[in-house]
C-alpha cells in the first residue's frame, strides 16, 4: 500500500463542467463526521473493451479507483447488455464507475476521511464523458 500522493495530477488539467451542469450541487450525508488527518486523492481509470467475447458479442467493462497512489477498486465483469457501438460499451463502463466511486466517496466521508478536490477521471473516450 503506497500512501503518497500522486505527482502527475498537478499536470492534469482540469475542466469546468457548470455550464452543462448548473444546478448540480454537492449532496453531504447530513450525518457525516467531521473530516480529519490527511486529505486523499482519487483517480479512476476505466475502460471498455466492445465486443470481446466472439461467442456472445458483450463486451467487457475495467475501472480502477486509485486512494493517492494505492488502488482501493479493481473491477472487470462482462457486460450485461450488448452493445452494438463501442460508444454504448464505453458509456456503460464509464456508469458502473461513476456508481463505484459515489459508494467509495460515500464511505470515505462517513469514516470522516477528508477528500482533495475531485476525482481525477481517465477515460479513452471523450465522446462519452462530453
Amino acid at each position: 500500500m503506497d500512501s503518497a500522493y500522486n505527482d502527475h495530477l498537478p499536470d492534469l488539467e482540469k475542466r469546468e463542467w457548470s455550464e452543462f451542469y448548473p444546478f448540480a450541487e454537492k449532496n453531504d450525508p447530513p450525518d457525516m463526521p467531521d473530516a480529519l488527518g490527511r486529505t486523499v486523492q482519487l483517480t479512476m481509470f476505466v475502460d471498455a473493451s466492445h465486443a470481446t467475447n466472439l461467442v456472445t458479442r458483450q463486451s467487457r467493462t475495467g475501472v480502477l479507483i486509485y486512494l493517492n497512489k494505492a488502488p482501493i477498486i479493481w473491477y472487470s465483469k462482462k457486460q450485461n447488455a450488448i452493445e452494438t457501438s463501442s460508444f454504448g460499451s464505453e458509456f456503460m463502463a464509464l456508469r458502473t464507475g461513476v456508481e463505484l466511486l459515489e459508494g467509495l466517496v460515500y464511505k470515505l466521508q462517513m469514516m470522516g476521511v477528508p477528500i482533495e478536490g475531485y476525482c481525477h477521471t481517465c477515460v479513452d473516450n471523450m465522446s462519452v464523458v462530453n
